[in-house]
């Protein structure tokens, strides 16, 4: 009985090193469950530093050309949601974004910040109307299966996220909560 016991055991242990798949994983050393002040939105009734969070990636999908990450609030009273930050063309050599990225314009060369419903390119961070309770904010990257995704600074969030969905090998997120 216990060498059937110990071969069952050994069995599990090799069959899941064996069989466990790497999967496509982003995330945060900025971000725990919830934003913070440091990345609250400046503007727009909210004091906040409006510092984006650092963001890595890896186990992308075999055949991916390039990045593109977002930042959306699915809670936001506009009857769409709200777009915080759009990044795309990022290389496929890159696998993260430093901590302040897309407020210092320090994402890697090549790469594009398009316009978010601020009105604004780059990060924009949570701004949740006060007493409103928590919202989600979905930080997404995506392993796309192009070099450019054939969009500029001046798309808007809609239309990157219609050439994002007919892209996309695979992607990946994180959800942070934020209410003022």
């Amino acid at each position: 009985m216990k060498k059937l016991s110990l071969i069952l055991a050994m069995s599990a242990i090799f069959s899941t090193s064996i069989f466990a798949q790497k999967t496509f994983t982003l995330t945060s050393k900025d971000l725990g469950g919830e934003t913070t002040k440091i990345q609250e939105f400046n503007g727009f009734g909210c004091s906040g530093e409006n510092q984006s969070p650092q963001l890595s990636w890896k186990n992308a999908p075999e055949g991916t050309k390039s990045f593109a990450v977002t930042m959306y609030d699915p809670d936001a009273p506009t009857g769409s949601g709200f777009w915080h930050w759009v990044v795309v063309d990022i290389p496929a050599n890159v696998n993260e974004l430093v901590t302040n990225a897309g407020t210092k314009n320090l994402i890697p060369k090549g790469a594009i910040q398009s316009i978010t419903d601020y009105g604004i390119k780059g990060f924009g961070g949570p701004c949740p109307p006060i007493g409103h309770g928590y919202h989600q904010y979905i930080i997404t990257v995506y392993a796309l299966k192009v070099n450019k995704l054939g969009t500029d600074e001046n798309t808007n969030p809609a239309v990157v996220g219609f050439n994002l969905w007919n892209q996309t090998l695979a992607k990946a997120s994180i959800v942070a909560y934020y209410k003022r």
